[in-house]
């Protein structure tokens, strides 16, 4: 059973600007934090953004001021507005989320979408 699927990647010369967008399952989405990470070749998997189910965003320093993200709460999906795209942003992009029932916590991953900045 698929619970998140990501869209929107691809290749972008560097200066600009790609959109992805993460469908969740509602019994999901609804009582989660969202989250997007990214994996470049060779390195960790990192937080790039995260957004409560208040809404309210965190970005890692690299990306603030360049992306942005955002949740519809009624159509169950989460986006990433990325402007200003470098190369150093090329990566497996990830959709995340995470609740907290009780003591447990839960975490649901997409399959990831690429993303390519290069001239």
């Amino acid at each position: 059973q698929v619970r998140l699927a990501e869209s929107g990647g691809g290749l972008v010369q560097p200066g600009g600007s790609l959109g992805l967008a993460c469908v969740g399952a509602r019994s999901i989405i609804r009582i989660s934090t969202m989250g997007w990470y990214r994996q470049a070749p060779g390195k960790q998997r990192e937080l790039v953004a995260t957004i409560t189910r208040a809404g309210t965003p965190t970005y890692v320093d690299s990306v603030k001021g360049r992306f942005e993200i955002s949740r519809d709460n009624a159509k169950n999906t989460v986006s990433l507005q990325m402007n200003s795209l470098k190369p150093e942003d090329t990566a497996v992009y990830y959709c995340n989320a995470r609740r907290k029932i009780g003591f447990e916590v839960y975490d649901d991953w997409g399959q990831g979408t690429q993303v390519t900045v290069s001239s």
